[in-house]
């Protein structure tokens, strides 16, 4: 990876690490499936209109959009709508990268060295730690183990989302890319979750709380929520996962995955900040156990693109 696209990673790490505060403020207004299927449907109609669809096969993109965009959020609003702390959630998501190597090795052949194995490891256990430390200092006990499981299926979700992303990129004759194809493909992954969102509104929300949120968007919580639709659709969904799709597109799964793991840092920084979250001693501690896991794994044995993909992919 060259240190242009390091730098780009890091990018994404920060919008998404404060994407988590974004959340927090549209959920303390919205209920979650109506925040969801909000958020997707602002982005829907425009890409829709303007937006041409990318060349790529259309099941690899259904994989895409039912995992990055339907199970990730559906698990992750839910978890943090009843009870998940907003820097514990940034940290729980990020499961998503030993999820997705795991995946990649099972379902795209690919290959670890020995030093990601040991850095993913040591990131997972700098979670592990943060996690438990969450769990038993905060007064709740074990009961926060259920909006913990919660935000562990979202990075499930979003581990099958980066899968779709990487065969939607190679599984393609040669030539047939267009620029462009990866954040075309982000856009028009919004065109599929706003109905499942909005059925499960009216089913778990109730048939009347989107309404009722709309009709209050005049108070200080809803025009927050409207400052945090925006940073979500506009820096955490098209910059920040576009430029990510990019990445994944490009390079291995279990090259760029373990980047994520430092958004969680930025998220319970950022948590601090603004909402008084205070790291203990162990959440730093597991912090650091995760900042040097993730720069073993994204720092081990330099590698590039290969010609197979570069050819295929011009992006």
């Amino acid at each position: 990876m060259t240190t242009r696209d390091r730098c780009i990673g890091l990018t994404v790490v920060l919008l998404w690490g404060l994407n988590f505060i974004a959340i927090r403020y549209c959920l303390d207004h919205f209920p979650p499936f109506f925040l969801a299927a909000l958020r997707f449907a602002v982005m829907a109609v425009p890409v829709v209109l303007f937006v041409r669809f990318p060349k790529i096969p259309v099941h690899w993109f259904l994989l895409y959009a039912c995992g990055f965009g339907i199970a990730q959020f559906a698990f992750l609003f839910l978890a943090m709508h009843v009870g998940m702390p907003t820097g514990l959630a940034s940290l729980a998501l990020q499961t998503s990268a030993p999820f997705t190597v795991v995946l990649g090795v099972l379902f795209l052949h690919e290959r670890m060295t020995g030093r990601q194995v040991c850095g993913i490891a040591l990131a997972v256990i700098g979670i592990g730690i943060i996690a438990v430390a969450r769990a038993t200092g905060t007064g709740l006990g074990w009961s926060a183990v259920g909006p913990i499981a919660l935000t562990v299926l979202a990075g499930l979700g979003w581990a099958f989302g980066n899968i779709g992303n990487r065969l939607a990129a190679t599984d393609r004759e040669p030539g047939t890319a267009r620029p462009g194809d990866a954040l075309r493909l982000v856009l028009w992954m919004s065109v599929i979750p706003p109905l499942p969102f909005l059925a499960m509104s009216l089913v778990f929300d109730g048939p009347t709380a989107g309404i009722d949120a709309l009709a209050d968007l005049g108070s200080h919580s809803g025009l927050l929520a409207l400052a945090g639709l925006a940073y979500i659709v506009l820096l955490g969904t098209i910059a920040g996962s576009g430029l990510w799709a990019d990445l994944i597109a490009r390079y291995p799964a279990s090259r760029v995955a373990p980047m994520s793991l430092l958004v969680p840092v930025v998220g319970i920084t950022a948590a601090w900040l603004f909402f008084g979250e205070i790291p203990s001693a162990a959440e730093l501690l597991g912090a650091a156990a995760v900042i040097s896991g993730c720069t073993l794994g994204v720092l081990s044995a330099s590698h590039t693109p290969t010609s197979r993909v570069t050819e295929k992919v011009p992006v």
